[in-house]
């Protein structure tokens, strides 16, 4: 195998594989990344099991002009041990870069003055990658599958002992893809309309919070369309020169929708970044104390006070104005941390809060659109 190629389109494309490497894995071939070299161009694959990444480098890539990125003077393949070959590459002196393998795999790297000798991993050892029907296929745009992402992760719960919670659930069908994420004792969900050219639907499909989290930082933030194919125990993402393979979690994701109260007996409207500045600051207090509990407190039809207090420290009290409030007047104590995380996530200037009680579940949803609710659970405190 021989080949000559640019060292910043390389790098880029070994930083996108190198998000599925693992330093716990006990396989020791899947320490390293796979690099297929075809008169096409070239393919770097790498897997830890749970998520494979395959991008792919074109001969040429289309700009301004056609630019020549690799030329290929022997097909072959070679697996290089991942960290070093990353560092090496992009430290190397020039703009170009020659790898040519050798007997026993042994590689050579050189670019301007730089030489250097890899001992390579035999490719036949090397884990295939799953074959996926892809003849349902989902088609998304990547910014709205970003912000989806982004809108729900942050809720999967972190701790091994419910696996099934550790992952986000997907559902589908007649063309509204919603996601749930959930730990017990906060839940956010989001839900789009996604136009598909065949039937399709699919449900309970769950898949880890961390790989959704390695998939949204490939994810270009422009409008680019990404399809989704959903087949056996896998789910692949396939982007315009990368493929994104991530095993989905096994069991039954718990019904969420039980926690949703149907009633409520209190509901406000406030401006949401000022309740997000509020609770900050009165989480700066709360943390000190290690509790994050901040108390919200309805006093009148148009005003919330926001506290908190640390019996070293002392305490804080903030007054905003609610936009519209019905209902019965309540105080109520929850995790400040929890309540800034959706806080962060809703896309709206003003949010609605809804109250069955100082105990029941609280609900917030944009004001100005229904697609997303966040549930958090209270807290119990003694005054």
């Amino acid at each position: 195998m021989k080949l000559s190629i640019l060292k910043d389109d390389l790098n880029e494309s070994i930083q996108h594989v190198s998000k599925a490497i693992s330093s716990r894995t006990t396989i020791p071939i899947l320490t390293g990344i796979k690099i297929d070299v075809q008169p096409s161009g070239v393919t770097l694959t790498a897997s830890d099991t749970e998520i494979s990444i395959q991008s792919f480098i074109p001969i040429e890539k289309e700009g301004t002009a056609v630019v020549a990125v690799v030329e290929v003077l022997t097909p072959g393949s070679v697996v290089l041990p991942a960290k070093f070959f990353s560092e090496i590459i992009r430290k190397l002196p020039a703009p170009d870069v020659t790898i040519e393998v050798k007997d026993n795999f042994l590689t050579w790297i050189r670019s301007g003055t730089a030489e250097i000798q890899i001992v390579g991993l035999d490719p036949e050892e090397y884990p295939l990658l799953p074959q996926l029907d892809e003849s349902h296929t989902l088609s998304i745009s990547s910014d709205l599958l970003k912000a989806m992402i982004r809108q729900t992760t942050f809720a999967v719960s972190t701790s091994e002992t419910s696996p099934i919670l550790t992952g986000v659930l997907w559902n589908f069908k007649q063309e509204r893809l919603k996601l749930i994420a959930c730990d017990r004792l906060r839940m956010a969900s989001r839900e789009s309309h996604v136009e598909t050219a065949n039937p399709i639907d699919f449900q309970n499909i769950v898949i880890a919070g961390k790989s959704l989290n390695e998939l949204s930082k490939l994810l270009p933030d422009q409008s680019m369309l990404v399809d989704i194919v959903v087949a056996n125990n896998q789910v692949l993402f396939k982007m315009d020169t990368i493929l994104f393979y991530t095993r989905m979690l096994d069991g039954t994701y718990p019904d969420t929708s039980k926690l949703i109260p149907q009633s409520f007996q209190t509901e406000l409207t406030i401006d949401t970044k000022k309740l997000a500045d509020a609770i900050d600051r009165a989480y700066l207090l709360s943390r000190e104390e290690k509790t994050n509990i901040v108390k919200m407190t309805l006093k009148d039809e148009s005003t919330v006070e926001i506290s908190s207090s640390s019996s070293e420290l002392g305490k804080v009290t903030e007054q905003i104005e609610a936009h519209k409030l019905s209902g019965e007047l309540l105080s109520i104590s929850f995790n400040s941390k929890y309540m800034l995380d959706a806080l962060k996530v809703i896309d709206s200037d003003f949010i609605q809060i809804c109250f069955r009680g100082a105990m029941q579940p609280i609900i917030m949803k944009p004001e100005d659109h229904s697609n997303m609710l966040h549930l958090i659970m209270p807290y119990r405190t003694t005054n």
